[in-house]
């Protein structure tokens, strides 16, 4: 696959009207594309995959709104929710790789105001690898509060943890976003969105931003929330949200001083956990350099930490299943023998890593040992917070087309 003459339009028939490219080699991951729309209802998204360099997949189909008014297109944007620490994690590996930011540290040795409250011992490595202790505030957060960066952090530093840092873990849903965005303002001298684009993507030439310019908004597919049934299977944490409003699963999705995806200033704002603005073929890009460890961005040792367990839990404090993490990665998490509600698992290589979204909204992988790279975005919420079906069939399909 290294030349544009062989990439073919996809040639299954559908009666929807898939856009973009398949290689010949990848119409079975172009099927199952279209097989999330027939099965799940979808009403929007894109898809890429790419192979040692090259694009193998790069499709996609629907609308950017729910009354399927507004087509989606190739110059589409989404929300990456989650999928978005993939590129916060990057940034700091950058600041690790250079040797200005030590993820051995204290958090302290950067953000003196941070050594307070039980957290003076908190390492960096802690910060990325989610067991610092903070995956949500118990202090009440200000209307509007998630859109103030000096308010955010502020909130954090004095803010009691959890746990004791280091001791267990729990995802920390959106306060990464703030955490690791801190210490890479605070070593760069830059704010993580501007950070991003000055150093991943503009130089990757990227659709992909941290804080959108306003010239950005009418390009962004609207988010159309998950709705519930008496069918659904609700997972612990879905339980430990309805029955307990001092949870940290409460807290960490209601807590949020109005935070709205699909509003303007949201997108303005640079929420390194979840407020990602991108597409399929930049989730995709920029994990391509790792995917190949050609050093483009990172030094092959660096790749290699990416895809190694940091933490590994018997149990997730804030997801309440077992949880894989590098320092700021997902790695393969295989919970289909116990999860009971939706999703639970990414099922990727064994020396992959990338990250997951909100409601299956996206999921984005390096796999250096394939040379795949694989981005995915849907503007249409499922049920809990993690992947679920509809991009694992596509990640599972990408795998056996590459192996």
């Amino acid at each position: 696959m290294s030349t544009e003459e062989n990439f073919v339009a996809t040639t299954f028939q559908s009666s929807l009207p898939i856009k973009g490219y398949c290689h010949e080699d990848f119409q079975e991951v172009a099927e199952t594309f279209t097989q999330n729309f027939e099965k799940y209802e979808e009403i929007g998204s894109s898809l890429c995959v790419v192979v040692d360099g090259e694009i193998a997949v790069d499709l996609w189909a629907g609308h950017k709104n729910k009354e399927r008014t507004n087509e989606w297109s190739e110059k589409t944007l989404s929300v990456a929710f989650s999928s978005t620490k993939a590129a916060l994690a990057l940034c700091a590996h950058l600041l690790i790789d250079r040797g200005e930011l030590n993820s051995k540290a204290k958090v302290s040795d950067y953000w003196p105001e941070y050594a307070q409250k039980g957290k003076e011992e908190t390492t960096v490595e802690m910060i990325l690898n989610h067991s610092a202790g903070l995956p949500a505030l118990k202090t009440q957060v200000k209307e509007g509060g998630f859109l103030d960066w000096d308010y955010m952090t502020t909130l954090l530093q004095e803010e009691e943890p959890f746990w004791r840092p280091g001791e267990e873990m729990g995802y920390h849903m959106i306060t990464s976003g703030w955490l690791i965005g801190e210490l890479i303002r605070r070593v760069s001298g830059k704010s993580l969105g501007q950070f991003f684009n000055d150093e991943i993507s503009k130089p990757l030439e990227l659709d992909y931003w941290i804080g959108l310019p306003e010239s950005e908004d009418e390009r962004v597919a609207k988010v159309t929330p998950f709705r519930s049934s008496p069918s659904d299977k609700p997972s612990d944490f879905a339980d430990a949200f309805r029955t307990d409003v001092t949870s940290m699963q409460r807290l960490a999705l209601t807590n949020t001083g109005g935070y709205d995806y699909n509003a303007t200033e949201t997108y303005r704002s640079e929420l390194g956990g979840v407020g990602g603005i991108t597409n399929a073929r930049s989730l995709a890009g920029m994990l391509t350099p790792l995917a190949q460890n050609n050093e483009k961005l990172l030094s092959k040792s660096s790749v290699k930490r990416l895809g190694t367990p940091s933490v590994n839990s018997d149990i997730d404090n804030m997801l309440l299943f077992p949880t894989n993490f590098s320092e700021g990665f997902m790695l393969h998490m295989d919970n289909r023998d116990t999860f009971k509600g939706e999703g639970g698992s990414f099922i990727i290589g064994p020396n992959a890593f990338g990250h997951v979204g909100f409601g299956g909204s996206s999921a984005t992988f390096a796999d250096p040992d394939h040379k795949i790279s694989f981005g995915y975005l849907v503007n249409k919420l499922g049920g809990e917070y993690l992947i679920n079906e509809r991009a694992q069939s596509l990640i599972n399909a990408s795998y056996k087309c590459v192996i």
